[in-house]
């Protein structure tokens, strides 16, 4: 596929990090689409600022973000009202969950911190038969798909930066200073993992380097 000019590319880069947005607050709303009005509690794995959390709990009795950063995690419990039933921790995703069962799981540009598979194993270990897990993950592109959909997003991006920045250049959102990795796994990959460990789990490619999965831990495949 052909690649942008090293001089175009710079100049993206400068506008982007003069106009910063949070491309996975952009999709919190469609998250919350995908859960009850009501639920009993939450885990938020990879919780970061806490954003997602504190708007998990405008429904849950009680949301559980964790974060291996404890800076992140400290700068989460400032940001967050102490009437508010969401607890941080510090702690790792795969051996440091706190016993459930969850009515719901989210995880947001986390897990591709993690080994996969072992990721979704301990997901759906922790979540309620009837609950629902989902993750919003970023892919290495690789197929002609992918980079249709990324080369759709640059002048996108752009645009949302600017508007949401109102032309003005602005600091970084706290939700963006947490640790950053790049992914590895192909979305090809990806479906075919998550497909073997979660069946009928949904999944599909995003704008903003970004894909989605939902899967709804029905009775009948409680192992």
């Amino acid at each position: 596929m052909p690649t942008l000019p090293p001089c175009v590319l710079g100049a993206l880069h400068r506008f982007n990090a003069a106009h910063p947005w949070d491309h996975n607050a952009h999709y919190h709303p469609w998250i919350l689409r995908q859960l009850p009005r009501r639920f009993g509690s939450a885990l938020d794995v990879g919780s970061g600022s806490g954003d997602l959390a504190r708007l998990l709990a405008a429904r849950a009795d009680r949301v559980l973000g964790i974060d291996s950063d404890p800076k992140i995690t400290a700068r989460a419990r400032e940001l967050t009202p102490p009437a508010a039933p969401v607890t941080f921790t510090t702690a790792d995703a795969l051996t440091g969950v706190p016993d459930g069962p969850y009515d719901v799981i989210t995880c947001v540009a986390a897990i591709h911190h993690l080994p996969f598979t072992d990721a979704l194993a301990v997901f759906r270990r922790h979540l309620a038969p009837g609950g629902t897990l989902v993750v919003l993950g970023l892919s290495r592109p690789t197929t002609p798909a992918d980079h249709l959909l990324a080369a759709a997003a640059v002048p996108l991006n752009v645009a949302t930066g600017w508007l949401k920045n109102k032309g003005r250049a602005a600091p970084r959102p706290v939700s963006m200073t947490a640790l950053t990795r790049p992914a590895e796994m192909s979305f090809p990959d990806i479906v075919r993992d998550a497909r073997a460990a979660l069946p009928g789990a949904r999944l599909r490619r995003r704008l903003f380097w970004r894909y989605t999965l939902v899967w709804r831990h029905h009775r009948a495949s409680a192992r």
